[in-house]
């Protein structure tokens, strides 16, 4: 797919396009003012830089006409970017609709759920939008401050714990755009990524019905077993897997674990052999997760891949 460059001065939403329009403005703005200081300076030092035959120049002691340029101007320049300033600001930031919010996004030290109040499903660090349609996102905390970010389709917006914000995502054109927490979390910040896959609705409607299902049913094998040690071992007090059991989200929910991209909000793509180096010290790939290292036994390590396998 299109569309993974996460550069900001390529927005693919109304909202990206009035922060950049914004940007753009007052960088040319900014280089305006420098080239125009910058040449004068220049000037002044050319014409009027010492000579030895030269007698001292004239000391002035103050001139009204160009206190009143360099104030007016200035003056001007600033009511000028303010007014942009709130333009951008309308159009990136609209006031939130009344109503349930599409999708409730929540930042943990280091990775993010998504929960979708109106489609009952529940993501972890990817979720998908319909293109060309505007989601109203309510954002959260459990833990320290967040910023949920995604250059390219929407503004900066801090995630506080226990006291919702709310930000308007949009993608104009399909594509897989690259997100991340921009306000520093903690230790493993820089790996607190997400993916948002923007894509035609009947496209989208698909990926919603896979993920309202409940995980897919082992009856034998290693993935049979696997699963049992997942409801024996302590990985139900923290991850939940629909239809076989818990309801912490102190983990990411692994219903549909086999089906995403990343493993660790991004910090290494999801296979297989990755997944068993997770399961053997997740410390090694991720240090301060906080998932501990359980010292699996190679048998029990390979009865829960297995199992992990089927969650598409």
């Amino acid at each position: 797919m299109s569309g993974s460059s996460g550069s900001i001065f390529d927005p693919a939403s109304p909202e990206a396009q009035a922060i950049t329009h914004l940007f753009v403005i007052t960088l040319w703005i900014c280089a305006a003012i420098f080239a125009v200081v910058a040449g004068l300076v220049g000037y002044c030092l050319a014409r009027y830089r010492q000579r030895e035959e030269a007698d001292d120049p004239a000391q002035t002691a103050g001139n009204k006409r160009l206190e009143v340029v360099w104030t007016v101007v200035p003056f001007c320049i600033v009511l000028v970017l303010f007014g942009l300033t709130a333009q951008a600001m309308e159009k990136s930031d609209p006031a939130p609709e009344p109503g349930e919010p599409d999708l409730v996004i929540t930042g943990h030290q280091w990775w993010w759920e998504i929960r979708s109040p109106k489609l009952g499903y529940v993501a972890a660090n990817e979720f998908h939008i319909p293109v060309g349609e505007r989601l109203s996102i309510r954002l959260d905390s459990t833990d320290v401050l967040h910023e949920f970010w995604v250059p390219r389709l929407t503004r900066k917006m801090t995630a506080v714990p226990h006291a919702g914000n709310h930000v308007w995502l949009r993608a104009d054109k399909p594509g897989v755009y690259q997100g991340v927490c921009s306000e520093f979390c903690g230790t493993q910040h820089a790996w607190m990524r997400l993916i948002v896959v923007a894509e035609p609705r009947e496209k989208f409607d698909a990926w919603v019905r896979t993920q309202q299902q409940p995980a897919a049913v082992v009856t034998s094998g290693d993935a049979a077993r696997g699963r049992d040690l997942f409801r024996e071992l302590t990985c139900v007090n923290c991850h939940a897997i629909q239809g076989v059991g818990g309801k912490s989200n102190a983990g990411p929910d692994l219903t549909h674990l086999a089906g995403r991209q990343m493993l660790g909000a991004g910090v290494v793509p999801n296979t297989p052999e990755n997944l068993r180096r997770w399961l053997t010290d997740p410390q090694q790939i991720k240090p301060g997760a906080l998932m501990p290292n359980f010292n699996l036994s190679p048998s029990r390590r390979d009865q829960l891949l297995a199992y992990f396998s089927t969650l598409q």
